[in-house]
């Protein structure tokens, strides 16, 4: 068997929020040899795994930003002018417009699925 590409999986890139902040990126990696045989390797990095101790919660990690004057994580108001030029127009339309409802601790709408239309994409629940 010279060839062997019955397991690959996609490649991954994934981010991955609070409250374990991490990045991970998974990938078929061929093994050094003459044959070609593809394992799923893993690359990742999170706070948790990396660091001992308590990670500031995302409004604690703002509040102390705000007591020591670090305004880095915040937006400028050339920033915010910006998006409103983008919402306002929403919120101008908003009475006209009907979302769609799903039920609570669902998968959300399907019509999400659309946006891997002609792709090999997918959602993942990680």
């Amino acid at each position: 068997e010279v060839c062997d590409i019955t397991n690959i999986k996609p490649n991954m890139l994934i981010f991955q929020i609070q409250p374990n902040e991490g990045i991970f990126l998974e990938m078929g990696i061929k093994r050094p040899g003459m044959r070609l045989l593809v394992e799923n390797a893993k690359m990742d990095f999170s706070y948790s795994g990396t660091w001992s101790g308590k990670l500031a919660e995302a409004y604690e990690r703002l509040l102390l930003d705000i007591l020591n004057g670090d305004s880095t994580l915040f937006t400028r108001t050339d920033e915010v002018e910006a998006e409103w030029k983008l919402v306002q127009p929403i919120i101008e339309k908003y009475d006209h417009i009907k979302p769609d409802g799903y039920l609570p601790e669902s998968w959300g709408l399907k019509q999400a699925d659309s946006l891997f239309d002609g792709t090999n994409g997918q959602w993942r629940n990680c």
